[in-house]
């Protein structure tokens, strides 16, 4: 996929070149990650064999990290993609019409984070996300 400094995924048709209804504000919703971690758990905690990948609406699943201690901070994706993470993803209704319940789990932290980006590149399925900044206690 690729990713567009300060409009989004391409093509993605919930976000990419999205302005904010308020002219004083700038549009940061450019990329939802969430961890496939969280996912194989809270298929777990529902009895569910797996919640398939793309299932929960976010633009990437990751593996091995834990995304929430990032925000207020930027992390590498791939050779040259730059996100900046400032905010817990907000679980909608649709987590609970794919599985009555899971919204209520992704709450609060477990539902991964939102994005803007900053730094233009193309994003591909095992490319490692590098943090840039320190996790923010």
């Amino acid at each position: 996929m690729e990713l567009s400094a300060g409009e989004g995924v391409v093509g993605d048709s919930r976000y990419f070149k999205r302005r904010s209804r308020d002219p004083n504000k700038v549009f940061r919703r450019h990329i939802t990650l969430i961890e496939r971690e969280q996912i194989g758990s809270h298929a777990a905690t529902l009895g569910l064999e797996r919640i398939e990948p793309g299932q929960v609406r976010s633009n990437v699943e990751t593996l091995g990290i834990d995304l929430v201690p990032y925000v207020g901070s930027r992390l590498k994706i791939g050779d040259t993609a730059i996100v900046s993470v400032y905010e817990p993803r907000e679980p909608c209704q649709q987590m609970d019409d794919l599985a009555p319940g899971l919204r209520e789990l992704m709450r609060p932290n477990r539902q991964g984070v939102i994005a803007e980006v900053v730094t233009s590149g193309v994003v591909n399925i095992g490319d490692p996300i590098v943090p840039l900044t320190e996790i923010q206690h």
